[in-house]
């Protein structure tokens, strides 16, 4: 076994404690949008950013964990008409954002950043 990059590679967990890694290639979300890649409950993906993110997003399926690696965020969560605000600036901080809250992020640093999923029945709106 070689050890592989989250960057390139995403990790499928499943409900009975399977996990398995899933190439990150230019019709990966294509795939998981079609249901290529089979069952599973939540899926461990890396991000790097620059830039805001350009929509909103919620989980109505359960909780996010969001991870910064490193960089330096605003992460902006709406849930029942009100909006709040969490700074992520140090390294190795991460938020559980609860299901079915809308959140979306400003880039204040470059930032590097883990996510756990559970991705089923996700909603996304323009920002």
């Amino acid at each position: 076994m070689k050890p592989l990059n989250i960057a390139d590679n995403f990790v499928a967990l499943d409900d009975i404690n399977g996990a398995r890694p899933l190439n990150v290639d230019s019709k990966f979300w294509e795939s998981l949008e079609k249901g290529d890649f089979g069952d599973f409950s939540r899926l461990i993906s890396f991000f790097s950013f620059d830039d805001d993110w350009q929509t909103w997003e919620k989980h109505p399926n359960g909780e996010e964990f969001v991870f910064l690696i490193e960089g330096d965020i605003t992460l902006l969560l709406e849930s029942n008409g009100r909006l709040s605000e969490v700074v992520m600036d140090a390294a190795c901080s991460f938020v559980i954002v609860p299901k079915d809250t809308w959140h979306t992020a400003n880039v204040r640093k470059s930032a590097k950043m883990l996510f756990v999923t559970p991705g089923e029945g996700t909603e996304i709106r323009a920002r």
